[in-house]
């Protein structure tokens, strides 16, 4: 069972930066795909960024250029750098992981994991 481990969230000014680390553990594979999403009380997860075992990226649109995501050299570790941060930034970061199997006669399968979550404060 693939386990997911988050750390790194707290308080931060505005305009402050913050550093989240993940690590999966549970697995000999690399996985497909890591990254992060947030969530705030009463709106839905969203995309903040994605890495792939291929290291291509993608970003939610309101990051415009402030984050950084990063494969760490540790296998299945990533890195969030968050620069730039705003009031508007405070939610609970969740790793999420995506395992991929290719199975013949069936085809590709992926499987979901996600972390328990960080809070991320950006307050005065």
């Amino acid at each position: 069972q693939i386990q997911i481990v988050e750390s790194g969230g707290g308080l931060v000014q505005p305009g402050g930066s913050l550093r989240l680390s993940c690590a999966a553990s549970g697995t000999i594979f690399t996985l497909y795909v890591m990254g992060w999403y947030r969530q705030v009380p009463g709106k839905e997860r969203e995309l903040v960024a994605t890495i792939t075992n291929g290291a291509i990226t993608k970003y939610g649109d309101f990051v415009k250029g402030r984050f950084t995501i990063s494969s760490g050299n540790a296998k299945n570790t990533v890195y969030l750098q968050m620069k730039s941060l705003k009031p508007e930034d405070t939610a609970v970061y969740y790793c999420h992981a995506v395992k991929r199997t290719i199975t013949q006669g069936v085809g590709e399968t992926l499987y979901d994991y996600w972390g328990q979550g960080t809070q991320v404060t950006v307050s005065s």
